[in-house]
């Protein structure tokens, strides 16, 4: 069987604790030796006795210079951790604060959507009722600015919309009073309104000139010497036709 842990405790027998400390003293002082030598470790190691001895081992015999090592790197720590817990504190108050904030926007949020009232007084109520009247004011009064403004739009494109208006009309009426003017003055010259539109259906249709005489081959010379010749403008295939 393999040995139990054994316990550590004080020895009551005051030599035999004298011969212990003796002992173990000595190896705790080789030990730092060897960790110094080996690992090139700074190593600074304190022992006092029962009877207030010390017993002391320093790499390279410098022990003030340790010490001074430990109490900066011992005062840097503290401030550190000084640090971190005064911010840690700083983000839970800040986070208690933000909670109950939270909290009671979302409660007046409540009470405005008019639940959980019951939590409240008579005065709290009227409070609530005044502030909420004020927000309709508030409501109704922005309301009505944006109907005016659209009205006041409607009305400005009204008034454009009218001008065009205007100007079309006398855009229709002096075209009108144009066209007017050119009836008449076709009523008063019949002649030239024809031969334009003689013209105008020469222009249109391509013609040829068709001589007409009498049937009568003794009439002919007479006709021809006492009635002028007629010509008329016919399309080609009225003229082919004839002449077929």
């Amino acid at each position: 069987m393999g040995r139990g842990k054994v316990q550590l405790k004080r020895i009551e027998n005051k030599i035999n604790r004298q011969v212990t400390f003796s002992k173990r003293r000595s190896g705790l002082l080789k030990k730092a030796h060897e960790i110094s030598v080996l690992c090139d470790a700074e190593v600074g190691l304190i022992i006092f006795s029962t009877k207030g001895k010390l017993y002391e081992y320093a790499t390279d015999s410098c022990m003030d210079k340790i010490l001074e090592r430990y109490e900066r790197y011992s005062y840097a720590e503290k401030v550190l951790i000084s640090a971190e817990s005064e911010t840690q504190g700083n983000w839970c108050h800040e986070y208690r604060k933000l909670k109950a904030k939270v909290e009671t926007i979302q409660k007046c949020q409540k009470h405005l959507m008019g639940e959980d009232l019951e939590s409240l007084n008579l005065k709290e109520l009227q409070q609530l009722e005044q502030q909420l009247e004020s927000s309709v004011k508030h409501i109704r009064s922005r309301k009505s600015q944006l109907m005016l403004e659209s009205i006041s739009e409607l009305q400005k494109k009204e008034k454009s919309l009218q001008e065009e208006n205007k100007v079309l009309r006398k855009e229709l009426v002096e075209k009108q009073k144009v066209y007017k003017r050119l009836v008449q003055w076709d009523q008063t010259q019949p002649q030239t309104s024809s031969s334009s539109s003689s013209f105008m259906m020469r222009e249109a249709l391509p013609t040829t000139n068709i001589s007409i005489y009498a049937a009568a081959a003794g009439e002919r010379a007479e006709d021809a010497a006492g009635q002028p010749q007629i010509h008329i403008g016919l399309p080609p295939w009225m003229v082919s036709h004839i002449n077929g």
